[in-house]
């Protein structure tokens, strides 16, 4: 089987900063009902959420060295905000776990299977 990355995207870092409490409770039941269902059909593999782009931390290599600075690698309106990585039989399979966590997290999901291993 391969393995898929389900990456949760957030537009707004206030669902961390001043979040709805309704919507975080309606949110984080459903995820936690969408995480039970995942594993109950043994696609799991790790999950997460994700603090917000801001407390990230990027090192770069350049120069025999390595940078380090303060904040997302990349300067954009919408951040990681949580992932699932799953095993499923193809994009299919994988594609409506996606569709199920969209609806769970009432957010955007992406997914990318992982590259193969070399034989």
């Amino acid at each position: 089987m391969t393995q898929y990355l389900l990456s949760v995207w957030h537009d707004d870092e206030t669902i961390y900063t001043d979040p709805d409490p309704e919507f975080m409770e309606k949110a984080f039941r459903q995820v936690d009902a969408f995480n039970t269902e995942v594993m109950a059909a043994g696609a799991w593999v790790f999950g997460g959420g994700l603090q917000p782009a801001s407390s990230a931390t990027v090192l770069r290599a350049a120069d025999g060295g390595v940078s380090m600075t303060d904040g997302p690698y990349a300067e954009s309106k919408e951040q990681i905000g949580g992932f699932w990585v799953i095993e499923a039989p193809d994009l299919d399979a994988a594609l409506e776990w996606a569709r199920k966590g969209a609806e769970a997290c009432m957010a955007p999901v992406e997914v990318r299977p992982f590259q193969e291993e070399p034989a």
